[in-house]
């Protein structure tokens, strides 16, 4: 069966209650109802939301999740953090992709930057991360879609090998609001969609009815919505015009209409030479890299 034509992507930015812990799904569940009314096909929530975001793990939010997903007919990407198999003291940040049947379609967990840092003593976050070593794709009734993760948005290659793998959606749930980097974030998150000819999606989770997050969905051509505010946010996403766009060759422009590069992949891109000065930076990145307990 071909991949659908346009889907309409919903981002959440969800309102955490820190003390709620598992009554965060129940938030969670109301943010799924208030998406199928929108008419949304899937929805994003923001990093770790509903969580557990810290240990110890005390709730589990699939069982909910998965019946909402059902219900509402809906695919949903919610996170989480997990233990390390084998180092119940070191923990994967996770996002779930969960289908329309309420079954687990894939997971991610993040692998940039090499932990355990980056989340070590945070107000929300406090526990010992450690990075994972896989960037899959996952098929969809529209074509395949992409997950990353916050700050993986600095690191172009993640996107880029997802694009290469066709993802034609990104999605890239962050953490907590950051309206210091609004003006970085805004430009990446939109660079992101440029360079690989995608869809990209971003949210964050905020705690207080002030706080002002940053959720965006974008073409390669424009940013389709954005918004600071917690909610629910849609854009119909036309991916016909994203597949048109990585078919066509780079000399193509399309004059008075709103426009981006096309043809990267097809006559852009040199593997040859690329894949040799990513494993000579590899390399080096790796024998500079911060030990264990170094701070950055």
């Amino acid at each position: 069966m071909a991949a659908k034509e346009m889907v309409r992507v919903a981002m959440v930015q969800s309102m955490v209650d820190t003390e709620a812990g598992a009554g965060n799904v129940e938030r969670a569940l109301a943010y799924l109802e208030q998406a199928s009314a929108m008419g949304a096909d899937i929805v994003c929530f923001a990093e770790t939301y509903p969580g557990p975001w810290t240990p110890p793990l005390s709730y589990d939010p699939l069982p909910g999740l998965c019946a909402g997903a059902k219900k509402h007919n809906l695919y949903v990407i919610a996170g989480s953090i997990e233990p390390v198999a084998g180092h119940p003291d070191r923990y994967h940040v996770k996002e779930v992709l969960i289908d329309a049947q309420g079954e687990i379609a894939g997971e991610y967990r993040r692998t940039s930057p090499p932990g355990p840092w980056i989340y070590q003593g945070s107000w929300f976050w406090d526990f010992y991360y450690q990075e994972a070593d896989a960037l899959p794709v996952f098929d969809t009734p529209w074509g395949k879609i992409g997950i990353a993760i916050c700050s993986e948005v600095y690191m172009p290659e993640v996107s880029r090998m997802l694009a290469l793998q066709g993802a034609e959606i990104i999605f890239l749930p962050a953490g907590v609001p950051k309206p210091g980097l609004w003006d970085t974030w805004r430009t990446l998150i939109f660079a992101r969609a440029i360079e690989n000819l995608c869809i990209t999606a971003t949210c964050q989770n905020v705690f207080a009815p002030d706080d002002l997050g940053l959720t965006m969905i974008c073409s390669p051509e424009e940013v389709l919505v954005e918004s600071i505010r917690e909610g629910v946010f849609v854009a119909d996403c036309d991916l016909a015009r994203i597949r048109l766009l990585r078919a066509l060759p780079d000399t193509w422009d399309f004059p008075g209409e709103k426009h981006c590069k096309p043809g990267i992949f097809s006559h852009w891109y040199r593997p040859e030479l690329h894949a040799d000065l990513l494993a000579q930076i590899g390399r080096v990145s790796t024998e500079n890299s911060i030990g264990e307990d170094q701070e950055p």
